[in-house]
């Protein structure tokens, strides 16, 4: 098991592990006991950031629509709609190769999808953290448990990967927001 991080915590990355060139992002969560007529569809993405906090264009934006970015730096592995068994629910992987000069920071979110209409938030979400494994060596780096700090809230920064000189590294968020994805989007700059 890797480093076990606290909220607003931040780690290196890349300079500490030098053969890190993959990543594999990993998230999950439970959903407490809930019987609102509707399955719990929890989605990762990906924000893919200039030094001013926006995305650049649409495609900046890794998500369940968007598998890859052009780049290939980032690519969401799929869709997991009911968040049933162990282990990451959806994974994200990170190639810090291929990843645009352009890009200073990579912002890790989780939303709840139809939150709204289903009457859902992050209080009735347990047990989720995210994890950064290195793919070369299936070995994990770091985990950040988010705890149970959410109630109304519907979507997450879970953390962020962000640049420091030709390193990067990795900064334990745990930030709710209210209004799901579309405010997320505004958030990173992107008209919804």
């Amino acid at each position: 098991m890797g480093i076990q991080l606290s909220k607003g915590q931040r780690i290196d990355l890349t300079k500490t592990n030098p053969g890190l060139v993959r990543a594999i992002i990993g998230l999950g969560w439970d959903t407490n006991k809930y019987n609102g007529g509707s399955d719990f569809d929890l989605d990762a993405s990906a924000f893919l950031v200039d030094a001013n906090n926006r995305c650049m264009n649409d495609s900046d934006f890794v998500f369940y629509n968007n598998l890859q970015h052009p780049s290939g730096s980032v690519t969401h592995t799929g869709d997991n709609r009911t968040g049933e068994g162990d282990g990451d629910d959806e994974q994200l992987v990170i190639d810090f190769s291929k990843i645009p000069s352009y890009v200073n920071k990579i912002g890790i979110t989780v939303t709840i999808h139809d939150a709204d209409q289903r009457y859902q938030n992050f209080g009735q979400v347990s047990n989720a953290f995210v994890r950064l494994v290195d793919e070369s060596t299936n070995i994990e780096l770091l985990r950040f448990d988010l705890g149970e700090d959410f109630s109304v809230e519907t979507a997450v920064v879970v953390c962020e990967l962000y640049r420091h000189g030709n390193d990067w590294k990795f900064n334990a968020i745990g930030s709710g927001f209210s209004g799901g994805l579309a405010a997320l989007c505004r958030n990173y700059g992107l008209q919804v």
